[in-house]
């Protein structure tokens, strides 16, 4: 696929997407997730943001994950904004690495940046603290 222009989703397929649950298979456990696109204004700018939620093998009555990603800051960034297995792998990591307990019942681990932004790593994305719309969700104002 050498330089080919990769063609942004239909709004229904996008749609779709983030209307199903799907599973991931990472160090020996099955977890459970789903995203949701939106966009932020950043200094008069929109970005793309997605809220990811998982759960552990405890499905729904489990502790669940919760991360708010932008895509990474770029002058010519173009994507579908939907993130990759890898993504949310990187995201299930750092929430593990975090104190995230799957299997607690009930209950929410919050990923931010301020608190683990250091131990996340996903290409295209960065992990911003939870988006408020009234907020800015510019990781350069949050840090402080």
């Amino acid at each position: 696929m050498d330089n080919a222009l990769i063609m942004p989703r239909s709004a229904t397929e996008v749609a779709q997407m983030r209307a199903r649950l799907r599973r991931i298979h990472t160090d020996g456990q099955t977890f459970t997730w789903r995203a949701a696109l939106h966009s932020v204004r950043i200094n008069g700018f929109h970005r793309r943001a997605v809220y990811v939620r998982a759960w552990g093998s405890g499905g729904k009555n489990g502790q669940r994950l919760e991360a708010d990603l932008l895509s990474a800051p770029g002058p010519y960034v173009v994507d579908n904004g939907y993130p990759t297995p890898a993504d949310v792998r990187a995201v299930i990591t750092c929430g593990l690495k975090s104190g995230w307990q799957p299997e607690q019942r009930g209950g929410t681990f919050v990923l931010s940046d301020r608190e683990h932004g250091a131990n996340f790593a996903a290409t295209g994305f960065q992990l911003t603290d939870p988006v408020r719309p009234s907020e800015s969700a510019d990781p350069a104002q949050q840090r402080g």
